[in-house]
């Protein structure tokens, strides 16, 4: 059977509080992010795998303190004192600056800017002392900051990213399909966006809606019992 056309339409992410799903595997970086009065220096470093909720942290906080986000890598062409200006700045993929010595330089700068006055969250896949950086005055400045650790999810938080993941796609499934897939992915956030897009994608060029059916070779496990 010829498969239809299918069209990539955009995906709206929505990084709303309310959208936050709280689970054990979280639940210590939510805390931290909504108790920025309290940083110790005034700065955070929220880590994590791909996928893992970083993000979705670094918005709510923009949301609810203003604070403008940069991405690390874009740090050397930003404009540091207009994004130091909100006295609260969000730097996300902060270890992309190492091995650059401009963008480096400009994270230091950043930092001097608004720390301790202010309050700088920093999101990465790993703690600094893992970045590779070169500058030694910046190095000592991110690994004094306190680190929040998103740990790889349980069943609820995957679950819960899975429902989101279809909302944000305007997707309805059947309530069944999601604790099928749970017992049957590779259990990482990442990989619930990977397998949420190419369902999706199968879905809309076959013309069906998704089911057990659609994700089979999608799997680890094919089999649908």
């Amino acid at each position: 059977m010829t498969e239809q056309l299918a069209f990539d339409l955009p995906v709206q992410a929505v990084y709303r509080r309310e959208d936050f799903y709280a689970s054990p595997a979280n639940a210590h970086a939510l805390a931290a992010v909504e108790g920025w009065r309290g940083w110790p220096g005034g700065k955070l470093l929220l880590i994590g795998p791909p996928g893992a909720g970083k993000t979705h942290l670094a918005h709510m906080w923009h949301e609810a303190t203003g604070a403008p986000m940069v991405a690390g890598a874009d740090l050397a062409e930003a404009d540091l004192p207009a994004l130091a200006a909100a006295g609260r700045v969000v730097v996300e993929d902060a270890d992309a600056v190492a091995g650059d010595p401009a963008t480096e330089e400009a994270l230091f700068h950043l930092h001097n800017m608004v720390v301790p006055q202010g309050s700088l969250l920093l999101t990465a896949r790993g703690p600094a002392r893992d970045w590779g950086l070169r500058l030694p005055d910046l190095r000592s400045r991110v690994e004094a900051a306190s680190v929040a650790r998103l740990e790889p999810p349980d069943d609820d938080l995957l679950s819960a990213v899975l429902a989101k993941l279809f909302a944000d796609r305007q997707t309805v499934v059947a309530p069944s399909l999601i604790p099928w897939l749970v017992a049957r992915m590779e259990r990482s956030i990442a990989a619930a966006r990977a397998l949420v897009a190419a369902m999706d994608a199968r879905s809309l060029a076959q013309g069906k809606p998704i089911t057990k059916g659609t994700a089979l070779g999608l799997l680890d496990r094919d089999d649908a019992e």
